[in-house]
């Protein structure tokens, strides 16, 4: 299963939206040019919660029940589009680009991404609620540069 980076999303003031950028250094502090105050002060710079990633075909069913949603309004630093989302597990490494994540939890929801959902209803991306629809939070295992059209592999790692 294979997929592409749609788009690559930073803040540089922290928060969402986070903004296109062709491309972006992916290292073991997170994405180059994103400032992830919440996980530099809350979480003591917790490796495990480095690169946060979304699907593209998530965003657009979401848009189609009626979410205010944009690419980068949920806090995602890479949005990928072709893999099968559901399939994706604690665990699994994907090579994106020059760098390699490893899939460390599903990502949850929190208030400040309310205004991309109708009513602020957020938890429709909880994992724990809604199978299938989270963002996922990820270590960096291979420092790179992630470009929008690179190549999404999953890693099969024995």
């Amino acid at each position: 299963m294979s997929g592409v980076v749609h788009s690559v999303n930073v803040s540089p003031e922290g928060g969402v939206p986070k903004i296109p950028v062709r491309s972006a250094n992916v290292n073991t502090g997170g994405v180059e040019g994103d400032c992830n105050k919440f996980r530099a002060e809350r979480r003591g710079g917790d490796p495990n919660r480095a690169v946060c990633i979304f699907s593209l075909e998530k965003i657009e069913g979401l848009k189609r029940e009626g979410h205010p949603i944009e690419v980068g309004s949920t806090g995602e630093n890479i949005t990928i589009r072709g893999l099968e989302w559901d399939s994706l597990e604690v665990g699994m490494r994907l090579e994106i680009g020059g760098s390699t994540l490893e899939l460390s939890e599903p990502c949850a929801p929190c208030s400040k991404i309310g205004g991309s959902f109708i009513e602020r209803r957020f938890d429709r991306v909880d994992h724990a609620l809604e199978f299938g629809w989270s963002r996922w939070l990820s270590r960096v295992v291979r420092e790179g540069t992630v470009s929008v059209g690179d190549a999404v592999d999953i890693i099969i790692t024995e």
